[in-house]
């Protein structure tokens, strides 16, 4: 997390002001959305901050967005997501709808969020003993690579006597460290992690429990597999092992735990895709059905998991759609009722087409030219290509399907196409990219009825 000067913010410190202004650094406009995205995630510091007993009984007031695709609405929940380094996973509400669907497959976004948060913590701790686990690791090394020899008739004793480190062993160590050894082939002992799992049949469908039987009857698989590998792969592997044996997995799991109940996000997206209330045969049956599953989710339930039950009581839910046809008020009026609060993202025209290519920090253009720079390829692109592919960008969006910012990546793909292709035969060549560019490779897209390959 960093200011806009790039130094360091601590999320207490951040102001919903100072949110905004980070999601400014990455997606264009839409003020009123990040507006209301900075107030959710200021809420949640106030309620850490208030009495146990009082904090129970705020809920977090969850957001529904409503705007045409590709007006930045997963990029702003991904984006405070970051910012929180909170868990966060995106849901498509229309998968719910797809044929075989049970309604136990809803509390399924709460298991991967938990299995995000855990990957989370457990990434944390590894880097918290990073240091032992890597001096741990050196060690099992150098006894591979250096085996102790015991000397001809010598008497093993119960108490070993402690030795200086011999000549040879730290001259070792020291082209171990240097990196001279790196391509020595090594063959290390590491942990199997393979093993089954349970499946259990409930009256809702099959559910994996994930119990490892490894870890329930410790001897009854193998657990260890021999495997031949360089000195710099069984570092990294020795050192992963050594840092995974130092964490204390049951603590991982309730912190991750605490961190999805306290601060886990939901993106729920295409929400209107299961909007309608209406009766009788058909897929809209299944529509209200849905709504109804995710309902006692968003109400606040408990779900299991194989890292234990988890309450939804305070997962940020955000839920986005276009509602082109459907309604927010088609949604059910307890559904409603759990988003408090409804912004409404602006289409986007050309102006921000051509800031959306320039702005943010890894703006398309940005990433292009960072890419063939990879290849010695020097790009460049010039005010009036900018303007060119915003202006194409806002017809082709009026022509076909409009798909938001999208189309541009479609646009400078084909732009660039050629370049891209030819790049590892151009070493050293500076390209400008000016607007007579940009008319020559894109000529006649706009005017091309058949637009069908160009729709991401």
């Amino acid at each position: 997390m960093s200011s806009g000067a790039g130094t360091p913010v601590a999320l207490e410190e951040l102001t919903p002001r100072q949110i905004v202004a980070e999601l400014d650094r990455h997606v264009v406009g839409q003020a009123a959305a990040k507006r209301a995205v900075a107030i959710a995630l200021r809420n949640r510091w106030r309620r850490q901050r208030l009495p146990p007993e009082v904090a129970e009984e705020i809920l977090p007031k969850n957001i529904l967005m409503i705007g045409p695709t590709g007006v930045g609405k997963t990029e702003i929940a991904r984006r405070l997501a970051k910012l929180a380094r909170a868990p966060f996973v995106k849901v498509e509400a229309s998968k719910f709808t797809e044929v075989g669907y049970v309604g136990r497959d809803c509390e399924a976004m709460v298991r991967d969020l938990m299995e995000m948060a855990v990957a989370m913590v457990r990434e944390e701790r590894r880097v918290a003993v990073r240091p032992k686990a890597a001096a741990r690791a050196e060690e099992r090394l150098l006894a591979l690579l250096l085996p102790p020899t015991p000397a001809p008739g010598a008497v093993t004793t119960s108490a070993p006597v402690a030795e200086e480190p011999s000549a040879t062993r730290e001259k070792l160590r020291e082209r171990l460290r240097s990196g001279s050894l790196d391509d020595r082939p090594v063959e290390i002992e590491v942990d199997d992690r393979s093993g089954p799992s349970l499946e259990m049949i409930g009256p809702q469908g099959i559910e994996e429990v994930g119990i490892n039987l490894k870890e329930m009857i410790p001897g009854f698989f193998g657990r260890k597999s021999r495997i031949r590998v360089t000195v710099a792969e069984a570092r990294e592997l020795l050192e992963q092992e050594e840092a995974d044996a130092l964490i204390d997995r049951q603590q991982v799991a309730r912190d991750a735990r605490h961190r999805v109940e306290q601060a886990g996000i939901i993106f729920l997206d295409e929400i209107d895709k299961i909007a309608g209330r209406e009766r009788g045969h058909g897929p809209d049956v299944s529509r209200e059905g849905v709504q109804r599953d995710l309902l006692p989710i968003v109400e606040g339930t408990t779900v299991a998991t194989k890292h234990g039950p988890v309450r939804t009581d305070h997962i940020l839910f955000i839920a986005a759609g276009a509602f082109h046809i459907a309604k927010p008020s088609d949604l059910i009026p307890e559904l409603q009722g759990r988003f408090p609060i409804r912004v409404e993202l602006e289409a986007l025209g050309e102006a921000e087409f051509l800031r959306i290519l320039v702005e943010p920090e890894a703006s398309l253009t940005r990433q292009y030219t960072a890419l063939l720079s990879t290849e010695g390829v020097t790009l460049r692109f010039t005010d009036g290509a900018i303007a060119a592919l915003a202006r194409l960008a806002v017809e082709v969006n009026a022509a076909t399907e409009n798909i938001g910012a999208r189309r541009l990546a479609t646009l400078l793909e084909r732009l660039l196409e050629e370049i891209s292709f030819a790049a590892p035969d151009m070493a050293g060549v500076e390209l400008e990219i000016d607007e007579g560019y940009v008319s020559r490779a894109l000529a006649g897209i706009a005017e091309n009825q058949d637009l069908s390959r160009y729709v991401l």
